[in-house]
């Protein structure tokens, strides 16, 4: 009986700091579920805007329209000299190009700098890192004059080459964050049992590695897909737009402008970069949590 006594008053302590705290914790859930409604207006009321007619767009803010119109979609789609399909295309050739240029360059380079040993490493280590801390538009301008001399200016070459040579210092500072975590034991494993540095990479090292190459993946996608500067500057020809392009061109200054057609072709864009995400969600987080942990 005594034990017994025992366990029930050790056990009820819990119950208590339960129950004290459930009020805390409602006030926490209700606070942040506003927060998300509150961030998740402006995209619920521009797919709500997208079905609307276009004369009620701007006349109210209410997320429930007064009638169902899907014709926005279809205009949008083929109402400009373009079919907005070739600028789902591009922004597609585009991305994928990018993210398999930043895979496969950056998981090299950060390769060599977490497991190779060879002379400067640390220094050439240090400048890539400072290559973080220079703005995009310093060097653009000496880019350009590169790539015009090139004769790539109006063409997709500026906005891809570069990725296949390694020119994203933060995944390549992402994955030798996430390749020092790996036990070394497992190269030198590899190594006694005639493994080269290029076996060890893509037989231990890349399989490892899934949820960091998934991250930059991710990134690179959904940084590509929404870049609106790099092709505004490399592309004057309106086949070679992206969706970005593409979905200014339905705003003119000088003339009427077709907002529905604009907030359609924006939902759909939205589209591909949910999917993207939803699929490599737990990759992502993955590796993110455990970048720079030692396993």
């Amino acid at each position: 009986m005594t034990e017994m006594t025992a366990s029930v008053t050790a056990a009820r302590p819990p119950s208590d700091i339960t129950k004290r705290s459930l009020p805390a914790s409602l006030i926490i859930h209700a606070l942040l579920i506003a927060a998300s409604l509150l961030m998740l207006y402006p995209l619920l009321w521009m797919v709500s805007a997208s079905v609307r007619p276009e004369t009620e767009i701007f006349s109210s803010t209410s997320l429930i329209p007064s009638s169902i119109d899907f014709s926005s979609y279809a205009r949008g789609w083929v109402g400009l000299d373009v079919s907005f399909g070739r600028f789902f295309w591009n922004s597609l050739v585009i991305s994928v190009l990018v993210v398999t240029g930043n895979v496969i360059a950056c998981s090299l380079t950060a390769f060599a700098f977490a497991r190779l040993r060879f002379a400067g490493r640390n220094f050439w280590f240090a400048i890539m890192l400072g290559t973080l801390m220079i703005p995009y538009h310093v060097t653009l301008i000496p880019q350009y004059v590169l790539f015009l001399d090139l004769g790539w200016v109006n063409t997709i070459l500026p906005l891809v080459v570069p990725k296949f040579l390694a020119s994203d210092a933060f995944f390549i500072f992402l994955m030798v964050q996430f390749f020092r975590g790996i036990p070394r034991e497992l190269d030198e494993a590899a190594m006694m049992d005639g493994c080269s540095a290029w076996r060890i990479y893509w037989k231990i090292m890349l399989p490892l590695s899934l949820p960091v190459l998934a991250t930059a993946a991710i990134f690179s996608f959904i940084w590509t897909w929404d870049d609106f500067f790099g092709p505004l500057i490399y592309l004057n020809d309106m086949n070679t737009y992206t969706i970005q392009l593409g979905l200014r061109t339905f705003v003119d200054s000088t003339s009427a402008s077709d907002w529905g057609g604009l907030f359609a072709m924006s939902t759909l864009t939205l589209v591909p970069v949910f999917f993207f995400f939803l699929f490599f969600q737990r990759l992502l987080i993955e590796g993110i949590a455990t970048t720079g942990m030692k396993r």
